[in-house]
């Protein structure tokens, strides 16, 4: 079973997480454990203070080493993991490695996953070079507030991935990013609304003519929003 820990300053945030969706499914199956962390837990300090202000100046504050240190040192050592080549501590930050798909596939085969939720001007880089943190990851190229959201969109991302979370397994596969492709369009009933028809082809019957279509229509959706995911197919 996949074991999950978040490392956070504001562990509330995470309450009723599992309540929803595929995690939902997940949690009722057992195929994961997810534990969340107060850092404030973790500090030498009387008053429960995890950051402080930076050396050599600037605006904001920065996120102490010490609690983070004594945090992943304590899920570790209840973990207990038995081969520490399958256990991955992430430093969630906008100046980590941008997430893809390919990356949670790749951690959804992990037997532990410890996430540090990052805050303020960022976290002191003795973190990264001491080896607390295996890596730095981002979600995007864009600035939030938190890690605990991104820690989330990466929960909710391996989770899905895990066998026996989602009904069809092929609905994992198929989709967008998988192969390089964002994912083609989909119709429901009714076949007309407000002048708009579903295309003829989907309502054929000729399931190999229909993923010619789907195949055309990844690649031209996916050469408009996403050319730039061509390039991973060279």
């Amino acid at each position: 079973m996949l074991k999950i820990d978040i490392i956070t300053i504001f562990p509330r945030m995470f309450e009723n997480f599992t309540d929803y969706g595929v995690i939902k499914e997940g949690d009722i199956k057992s195929l994961y454990e997810l534990n969340v962390y107060d850092l404030r837990d973790f500090t030498l300090d009387r008053h429960r203070k995890v950051d402080d202000r930076p050396y050599g100046g600037g605006p904001g504050m920065v996120m102490a080493v010490q609690p983070i240190d004594a945090a992943v040192a304590h899920i570790k050592e209840k973990n207990k993991v038995s081969d520490p080549a399958m256990q991955k501590v992430i430093l969630l930050s906008p100046k980590g490695k941008r997430l893809e798909q390919d990356f949670l596939r790749t951690l959804s085969k992990f037997e532990n996953i410890i996430m540090i939720c990052g805050r303020y001007e960022g976290v002191d880089e003795r973190v990264n070079k001491l080896g607390i943190a295996d890596m730095e990851l981002s979600i995007g190229d864009y600035i939030l507030t938190g890690g605990e959201v991104p820690a989330m969109v990466v929960i909710d991302g391996v989770i899905r991935l895990l066998k026996g979370v989602v009904g069809r397994e092929e609905s994992t596969i198929r989709e967008s990013f998988e192969e390089n492709l964002l994912d083609y369009p989909q119709y429901t009933r009714p076949e007309e609304y407000k002048g708009l028809k579903v295309p003829e082809i989907l309502l054929s019957g000729n399931h190999q003519q229909i993923e010619k279509w789907r195949i055309k229509e990844s690649f031209d959706i996916t050469s408009k929003n996403r050319p730039d995911l061509f390039d991973k197919n060279n």
